[in-house]
C-alpha cells in the first residue's frame, strides 16, 4: 500500500507560509529558489499537480530542480509526485535532497521519507527518519501519533525479517482462480465446500456501452480431494448488484454476506443472510436496522454454535475508520444490538476480514492500525476466560508483507490457513491460496458429527435441532440444525472436552449422545452417525448418555444437569406423557447389589425431575440390574453401554 502523504508537503508548506494568496492573514514568504527558470518551470509544474496531470508535472519539476539543485520546494514537490507514480527510489532521492537543503523547515518530510522506505523494506532507515520527525517540539498531534504507529511498524517489520515463520503458500489452482480477482474464501468445517467472491464483468453494460464490474459469489466442491470446477452461486443471492465478504456456517446451511445497493437495504452496504434447503439457497433476509446501522457494515463471520456475529462497520461510535462489532442471538431468534469490541482489537485505522474460528476461541482477521509491515497484515486474538479478547498478535513474516494480505480463514483442524494475495505469479489479479499454519498460530482443533435425521418409523428424512453441550462447563457450544429436506447434518466439536450431543423436535424422542474428545486430534476423529428419532408413543425408548453418577453411588453428578433438564423440557412440551425411568448395570459385582444400585439410580433421576416440577404420577422408577443387556460384558466398551438409563414411554 503506498504511504499517503501528509497533506500533500508542499501545498501546506504554501499554505503555512502564506504563499497561497487566498491565506490573507499569513505574510508572504519568498520560494528559496531566486533563479527565474527555475520558478516558472516549478509554478507550471505544480498548476499540472493541481489537475493531477503527475506525468506533466513530473518533467517541468525535473527541469525545475536541475535548473536549481538548491531549489528545496522543487525537490519537495517532486517527491510526492514521484510517490505518485510509484517511482519509489527517485522519491527518495528529492526528500533526501529537500532535507539536505532546509533540514528544519518542514518536519514533516521525515515521515513521508520513513513511509516510501518501508515500502522498499528499508526499516533501519525509516527509524531514523520517524525518530527524527518525532524529536521535534512543534509538530501536528495527529501526525505525531501516526509517527509513533508507523515507528513501531518499522521496528517490528525489521524484527519480523530476521525471524520469518515457516510459509509455503499455495495456488488453488486454475478451478478456484480466474483471471479476475478472487478473494474472501469461506468454508465449511468438513473442508468440502468452498465459497468465495469473485469481481468479474457484468452482464450489464455500463451508460457509455462498457462492460462495469461487479461482485459475485463462486462456489466449488471438493471431491476426492480436489477441488471441481467453481461455478457461480446464482440467484437468489448473487444479483447485478455487488455480492461481498460473507461467512458460511460451519454445517454449510447458514450464508452471511454483504450486499450492497439494495432495494431493501438500510445503508450502503448490509448484512444480509440466508438459508439453504437442499441443494437451494432461499431468498435472503436483510438483518434489519438492529444489526444494521445505515452506513457501510460489512464483513460478517459467525460462530459455531450460531449465536454470535462479528462484523466490521463505519458506524458512528467506534475507535477507528472501521470497527469490529459484535452481535448476539436473543431467544426470539433475532439479534442484539451491536456493541463495539473493544480496544484490544480495534484501533484508529480499520480492522476488517475477521474470521472466527469454529474453537469459538481464536479470530483471525486484517487491520493496518497495530505494529506490522506496512500495510495491512494478518493477526490473530484469543478469547480469555473473562470474554474479553488477548493483545492481537502479527502473523508475522513472510506471511504477511508490505502488501495487503486480507481474508485469511483457517480449517477446522487448525493446521490449513487460506488467504488472498494479489502476489506475483498468480493466476489472475487476485488469487486464493492455502498454506500451512506453523503451530503457535494455530487454534484449538475441531472435528465433526455428520450424518442423517430420519423418521425411526417411516424412514423419512426430518429437520431436528442440534445443541452440542460442554459438559464440563455446561456452554452451549453448537446450535444446529439438520436440513429440512435431505435430513442432513454437520456439527462441528471442538477437541479438549466431554460433549453432550441433543437433537430434538416436536413430538419425538430426542437422541442423547456422548462424545469425549482429547486436545489432539487425529483425522480419524470424524463421527459419522445417522440418527432416528421415534415419535412419541407408548413402547418407544431412548437411552440417556448424559446422565451420570458416582462410581458406585446413586448421587447424580453435576454434568448430568444438561440432560435431566432437557427431559423437563420433553415433559412440559408433551403434558399427557408418563414414562418409565429405567436404571441398568453391568455384570460386575453381586446381583443384588447391582439391582439395588440400577433402582436407586432410577429413583434419583425422578427425584430431580420431581424437585423441577414434573409431577411425581407421570412417572415410574425401576432398577433392572445386569438383567438387559444391549452388549457383550466381555469388553470395557459393551459393559459401559450396559451401564445406562433408559426412558421409556408408557403413554402419551
Amino acid at each position: 500500500m503506498r504511504p499517503i502523504h501528509f497533506l500533500k508537503s508542499l501545498f501546506l508548506l504554501l499554505l503555512l507560509n502564506g504563499i497561497f494568496p487566498s491565506c490573507a492573514v499569513a505574510q508572504p514568504r519568498q520560494l528559496s529558489s531566486t533563479n527565474k527558470k527555475a520558478i516558472q518551470l516549478f509554478n507550471e509544474g505544480r498548476a499540472n499537480y493541481e489537475y493531477k496531470k503527475n506525468d506533466e508535472a513530473y518533467v517541468l519539476l525535473q527541469k525545475a530542480a536541475k535548473e536549481d539543485d538548491g531549489f528545496f520546494e522543487a525537490h519537495m514537490l517532486l517527491a510526492d509526485v514521484c510517490n505518485d507514480l510509484n517511482k519509489s527510489e527517485e522519491a527518495i532521492v528529492h526528500y533526501k535532497k529537500a532535507l539536505s537543503i532546509q533540514p528544519e523547515r518542514f518536519p514533516p518530510l521525515y515521515y513521508n521519507l520513513a513511509g516510501v522506505e518501508m515500502e522498499l523494506d528499508q526499516y533501519t532507515e525509516a527509524q531514523a527518519h520517524l525518530k527524527k520527525f518525532l524529536s521535534f517540539t512543534r509538530v501536528n498531534p495527529e501526525l505525531k501519533l501516526k509517527a509513533e504507529r508507523r515507528l513501531a511498524s518499522a521496528q517490528f517489520a525489521e524484527y519480523a525479517i530476521q525471524h520469518p515463520v515457516p510459509f509455503v503458500p499455495v495456488n488453488l489452482g486454475d478451478k478456484i482462480n480466474s483471471p479476475y480477482s478472487d478473494y474472501h474464501p469461506s468454508l465449511t468445517v468438513d473442508e468440502n465446500l468452498l465459497i468465495f467472491t469473485r469481481l468479474r464483468p457484468s452482464d450489464e453494460l455500463t451508460e457509455n456501452g462498457g462492460s462495469a464490474f461487479e461482485e459475485d459469489f463462486y462456489y466449488s466442491k471438493r471431491v476426492n480431494g480436489q477441488w471441481l470446477p467453481a461455478i457461480p452461486l446464482g440467484p437468489p443471492i448473487n444479483t447485478h448488484g455487488n455480492e461481498g465478504a460473507h461467512s458460511i456456517s460451519p454445517d454449510g446451511r447458514y450464508f452471511y454476506f454483504t450486499g450492497c445497493d439494495r432495494p431493501d437495504g438500510v445503508g450502503s452496504c448490509d448484512l444480509l443472510v440466508s438459508e439453504r434447503a437442499g441443494e437451494t439457497w432461499m431468498n435472503p433476509k436483510n438483518l434489519g436496522d438492529i444489526v444494521n446501522a445505515g452506513v457501510w457494515d460489512s464483513q460478517p463471520t459467525l460462530s459455531a454454535d450460531g449465536q454470535t456475529l462479528i462484523f466490521s462497520s463505519r458506524r458512528s461510535g467506534g475507535k477507528g475508520q472501521s470497527d469490529f462489532w459484535i452481535s448476539t442471538k436473543r431467544a426470539n431468534g433475532r439479534w442484539s444490538l451491536p456493541e463495539n469490541m473493544g480496544d484490544s482489537i480495534n484501533t484508529e485505522l480499520e480492522e476488517f476480514g475477521p474470521f472466527l474460528h469454529p474453537d469459538g476461541q481464536t479470530l483471525y482477521f486484517s487491520s493496518n492500525g497495530h505494529p506490522g509491515m506496512g500495510g495491512k497484515d494478518m493477526f490473530y486474538s484469543k478469547r480469555k476466560a473473562d470474554g474479553s479478547w488477548s493483545k492481537p498478535i502479527n502473523l508475522g513474516y513472510p506471511i504477511n508483507t508490505r502488501k495487503e494480505e486480507i481474508h485469511m480463514i483457517v480449517s477446522a483442524d487448525g493446521k490449513t490457513g487460506y488467504f488472498s494475495s494479489d502476489r506475483a505469479g498468480g493466476l489472475g489479479l487476485r488469487d486464493i491460496y492455502s498454506f500451512q499454519l506453523y503451530e503457535g498460530a494455530q487454534p484449538i482443533p475441531v472435528t465433526f458429527m455428520q450424518g442423517k435425521v430420519t423418521n425411526k418409523k417411516t424412514g423419512a428424512p426430518m429437520k431436528a435441532d442440534f445443541e452440542v453441550i460442554d459438559l464440563e462447563t455446561g456452554i452451549t457450544r453448537v446450535v444446529s440444525s439438520s436440513d429440512k429436506i435431505t435430513g442432513e447434518f454437520l456439527v462441528s466439536l471442538p477437541a479438549g472436552s466431554r460433549y453432550a450431543v441433543n437433537v430434538s423436535t416436536p413430538g419425538f424422542l430426542f437422541y442423547s449422545g456422548n462424545y469425549t474428545l482429547g486436545k489432539s486430534l487425529k483425522a480419524t476423529d470424524v463421527f459419522q452417525v445417522d440418527i432416528q428419532l421415534s415419535p412419541i408413543a407408548a413402547g418407544e425408548t431412548m437411552v440417556l448418555n448424559n446422565i451420570f453418577f458416582g462410581s458406585g453411588s446413586s448421587s447424580l453428578l453435576d454434568e448430568s444437569k444438561t440432560e435431566l433438564n432437557k427431559l423437563v423440557e420433553l415433559f412440559a412440551a408433551n403434558p399427557k406423557m408418563r414414562v418409565e425411568v429405567g436404571g441398568h448395570t453391568d455384570n460386575v459385582g453381586n446381583d443384588q447389589s447391582n439391582m439395588t444400585l440400577s433402582d436407586q439410580r432410577a429413583k434419583s433421576v425422578l427425584n430431580y425431575l420431581v424437585e423441577k416440577g414434573v409431577a411425581a404420577g407421570r412417572m415410574e422408577a425401576k432398577g433392572y440390574g445386569k438383567t438387559k443387556p444391549v452388549a457383550e460384558n466381555t469388553t470395557e466398551e459393551g459393559r459401559s453401554k450396559n451401564r445406562r438409563t433408559e426412558f421409556r414411554v408408557l403413554s402419551n
